[in-house]
């Protein structure tokens, strides 16, 4: 037993790096709180996107994520994290409470938090490299955890992610809403949030699974002919707030091990913003087992391939509220 307790600079230095987990369009919308045991994760309400995220979801997918890469990041540092998910029942933005004891990092801790540093959303084509099944299974098995599955999408059945994909990027095509608000948080030069144009390559309409368009895309997408990209959908039991929050946890735990094992991957959400394709990816990918919360494409970028730019994030300073002395 020990009273030891992390110091100020362990918790900034984890949230540092808990920053850096993806969320919907880079809004990065979280709040942390620093105490002397416990840190606290909120949700920022001024960055919810509310045409392309209309129940707040995706929000909570993001702040999970990032809850993640603090766990992560707290165990490199040698403490081991517990959760207590949605605390105050009369402030619905305040997320989590994570406590943490003293622990050693695990060979595993190691790796995915030199993935924190190394992982990328990369919408470019995919090589036709295929994903070794034992791979897949390996990230997929990554949500359970968490208490989510993921199922993994293989080609021949990806025909009904096809259509909900598609028919998704026609209807925000038609969303003058939607399109304010996509033109507002991307297309970005110089900012530290928003999808900057130097990180999105032109849609190609001929893959068959479509990802989301994006604002004056100036990334030059690779050579492949055709997309070698891998899918999973991510699920979970209950369809409520803390579900979606942990569903957040298991996609960038998915991620995390993907990028440890040299594979390119991002999160799509798109078609999860609308109720009727939501509800089809659940009847016919998750065959009504469990609710769709996210989707990760990943699969083989080869190294001759040019790297992406870094991806701009928030300073620490930004995304910390007053506590403890930092």
């Amino acid at each position: 037993m020990t009273d030891r307790q992390p110091t100020a600079e362990v918790f900034e230095n984890a949230v540092a790096m808990a920053v850096r987990a993806p969320s919907v369009h880079n809004t990065q919308p979280w709040r942390w709180r620093l105490e002397e045991q416990f840190v606290d994760l909120y949700a920022d309400p001024a960055r919810r996107l509310p045409s392309t995220d209309p129940t707040g979801r995706a929000l909570l997918l993001s702040c999970g994520a990032a809850l993640h890469h603090l766990r992560v990041a707290l165990a490199l540092h040698g403490w081991s994290a517990a959760v207590d998910y949605l605390p105050n029942p009369v402030d619905h933005d305040h997320l989590a409470r994570i406590t943490v004891s003293a622990d050693s990092p695990s060979r595993d801790d190691i790796d995915l938090g030199a993935a924190i540093l190394h992982r990328q959303s990369d919408r470019r084509r995919y090589c036709d490299r295929r994903v070794p099944y034992g791979r897949l299974r390996q990230v997929a098995e990554r949500a359970v955890p968490f208490g989510a599955v993921a199922r993994v999408v293989p080609p021949p059945m990806r025909a009904p992610l096809a259509r909900v994909t598609r028919a998704a990027g026609a209807r925000h095509a038609r969303d003058h809403a939607y399109l304010a608000e996509l033109a507002a948080w991307s297309g970005r030069h110089g900012t530290a949030d928003g999808v900057p144009a130097a990180n999105t390559p032109r849609p190609r309409p001929d893959d068959d699974v479509s990802q989301r368009v994006f604002l004056d895309p100036e990334l030059a997408d690779t050579p492949f002919e055709n997309d070698g990209s891998e899918w999973l959908v991510v699920g979970t039991a209950a369809d409520d707030p803390r579900s979606a929050l942990r569903a957040g946890e298991a996609a960038s735990a998915l991620l995390l091990t993907a990028t440890s094992l040299g594979m390119a991957s991002c999160l799509q959400t798109e078609p999860l913003g609308m109720a009727e394709l939501r509800s089809a990816i659940r009847s016919d990918v998750l065959l009504d087992c469990a609710h769709p919360q996210a989707m990760v494409r990943l699969g083989f970028m080869p190294t001759s391939v040019a790297p992406l730019p870094l991806t701009p994030r928030r300073s620490v300073d930004e995304v910390i509220d007053a506590g403890i002395s930092v």
